[in-house]
């Protein structure tokens, strides 16, 4: 989790700058903690507590506003009557990482990345988006080899991994 965290906060400066080279600083005076973080520990709550995945992610998304929520996460988080909209975006992968960490076994992890994803990113995408973060979290602290992961990533969830950073680069605006 520390990895997520510390990851958020590095990547920050250039979330909405397409950064295409491996030469960067680490930490800048605009380096800061975004959405991913405060939803992170959030889940880490839910699942250490065994509580409501969406009210905790809405405590949590209440104490600290203005963090770079996407637009209907956000009103999803001001809106307690609101149930899963249909979302599949990467939202819920990027919170999902304390289910690897706090299950027992790779069936238990990818039942509780469904159940702290649900709540809002419904959709079968941003499931497996999700299960396939899970996924490769478990199988890395299992000890699993880089290629071993890759192989079952592909195998499990259908995503093409063949591309390598160079050649998503030049197409990649995000």
């Amino acid at each position: 989790m520390l990895g997520a965290c510390i990851g958020d906060i590095i990547g920050s400066v250039y979330e909405f700058n397409a950064w295409k080279s491996r030469e960067f600083p680490l930490f800048s005076e605009k380096s800061e903690y975004t959405d991913d973080t405060v939803c992170t520990i959030a889940v880490a709550e839910c699942l250490l507590d065994c509580g409501d995945p969406a009210a905790a992610l809405r405590k949590w998304g209440y104490r600290f506003p203005g963090r770079g929520y996407g637009g209907s996460f956000a009103v999803w988080l001001r809106d307690a009557r609101m149930g899963p909209y249909n979302s599949y975006g990467n939202g819920a992968a990027m919170r999902v990482s304390p289910a690897a960490w706090l299950a027992r076994s790779l069936d238990e992890a990818l039942a509780l990345a469904r159940h702290v994803t649900a709540v809002s990113h419904n959709h079968p995408e941003g499931i497996k988006g999700a299960e396939a973060t899970v996924t490769a979290i478990w199988l890395a602290r299992q000890g699993e080899a880089p290629e071993a992961i890759h192989g079952r990533i592909q195998e499990a969830f259908g995503y093409d991994l063949s591309r390598s950073v160079d050649e998503i680069w030049p197409g990649y605006r995000f």
